[in-house]
């Protein structure tokens, strides 16, 4: 309610105080406040008639009056066709199969075979990434090149192959009976959108790795958001872990060096954009969580998040006219058009690797292994593209990924100690 009028308040100071480069920023249309707000106007433009909609079907009890050929898919949109499960102690992950007369050797590959699948999708989709917002296609001698500005577009690449992968995964694979309202997954496709949005865009004002260490602290946020929105409780070790990783994230976004390259220049807009991120992914996670509470497997949430996430960027890009502008973008840089294709197949591999790392060997080691991909993200960044990262910035960067490592030991020691507690007793808090 405060938020908005702020901002908008804001917005002519936030455009003369920033010098952002002309190739950047070319008119108020490319400024980044104004296309979100021209975005968010094409996602409302689908949800205000379906939310009309689900009031209509809901007020005109449907569900008992209704008949023709449309009943089913109106009922699996609107109502769903089955209630909630129980939910378990992690309703959010699918229960880890257990080795049954695994050898330890085979349990080394598949471990080994997680980890490199998780760091070849991220680290190359983190390494396009920033080439794909930071650099310009088809420089020559006399030509500057020009450089890709449609962040949507981008997302919709992304969720586009997402859907497709998810789909053929449901589809030949055994999947548990959907219950959910499909409805229900527009929530978190219209948070998941935003907060892609947002993490493409931040990276035309803030460095890589700046963003790689806003995304480590996104869970602080997140622990709000689960306060929120869950009601959950959280031990004093995740309050302290979380402080450790203010404090480093503050070390290096307040270092300096001398003659920095401009690219590591944070700005006020990424700033922004990173706390919008940070905030749209905290809601997303949480809403997820409480979907779970329905019985279904990680890929058909995967399935119906990007169903809306297609229906939503295909509808503001169609609006906007920018779906054939970026096409054509793409027609005349072949590169760019490589890069965007592999950038959308690391995305999807990546997330059916995660499920398949959970599934095998649980949260911890994923998390452990994905604590090592931001590190070494931030590493290859600096190598590649320049980056120049001062000792105070450093050891900021080491505080952040020690209390990363502190969070995964002490929620190991914690699921450890629950499981010795006699039957029907139970920690005082909810991890």
């Amino acid at each position: 309610r405060f938020c908005l009028p702020l901002v908008l308040a804001s917005l002519p100071t936030m455009a003369t105080a920033e010098e952002i480069a002309p190739a950047l920023q070319d008119s108020w249309g490319d400024f980044w406040l104004f296309r979100f707000f021209v975005n968010a106007a094409g996602y409302a433009s689908i949800v205000v008639p379906g939310f009309l909609l689900i009031r209509y079907f809901k007020k005109r009890n449907y569900l008992e009056t209704g008949r023709g050929i449309c009943f089913p898919v109106i009922k699996s949109c609107v109502f769903g066709s089955e209630v909630k499960s129980v939910h378990q102690e992690d309703g959010s992950l699918p229960p880890r199969a257990e080795p049954t007369e695994s050898s330890t050797a085979r349990q080394v590959f598949k471990l080994l075979f997680c980890t490199a699948g998780l760091q070849a999708s991220y680290l190359t989709w983190g390494v396009l990434q920033e080439r794909v917002m930071t650099r310009t296609y088809g420089a020559t001698e006399t030509d500057p090149g020009e450089k890709f500005k449609d962040s949507q577009f981008l997302v919709f690449m992304n969720r586009i192959l997402a859907f497709t992968v998810a789909g053929l995964y449901c589809a030949l694979t055994k999947q548990p009976r959907h219950g959910a309202p499909m409805y229900k997954y527009s929530f978190a496709s219209l948070s998941n959108i935003l907060s892609s949005w947002c993490q493409y865009e931040a990276l035309k004002y803030i460095s890589f790795p700046t963003q790689v260490l806003a995304k480590a602290s996104k869970v602080i946020p997140v622990m709000m958001m689960g306060k929120l929105v869950s009601r959950k409780s959280y031990e004093y070790w995740e309050y302290l872990t979380a402080a450790l990783i203010s404090v480093g994230v503050s070390m290096f976004l307040l270092s300096s060096a001398p003659n920095r390259h401009v690219s590591t220049v944070t700005t006020f807009s990424g700033i922004v954009l990173l706390a919008g991120y940070i905030i749209f992914d905290s809601f997303t996670s949480n809403w997820q969580d409480a979907l779970f509470t329905y019985k279904m497997s990680p890929v058909q949430m995967m399935f119906g998040v990007n169903v809306f996430s297609c229906l939503f960027t295909v509808g503001s890009l169609l609006e906007q006219g920018a779906l054939l502008e970026s096409l054509r973008f793409m027609a005349r840089h072949s590169e760019f058009t490589a890069h965007a294709v592999l950038l959308s197949v690391c995305s999807a591999c990546g997330q059916l690797f995660i499920f398949y790392t959970i599934n095998q060997f649980g949260a911890a080691v994923f998390t452990i292994i994905m604590t090592l991909r931001q590190a070494f993200a931030i590493l290859l960044s600096c190598l590649i593209y320049g980056h120049a990262v001062t000792v105070v910035g450093g050891l900021g960067v080491a505080v952040v990924f020690m209390a990363l490592f502190l969070r995964v030991y002490a929620r190991s020691r914690m699921k450890k100690r629950s499981k010795k507690l006699p039957p029907g007793e139970t920690p005082v808090q909810k991890v």
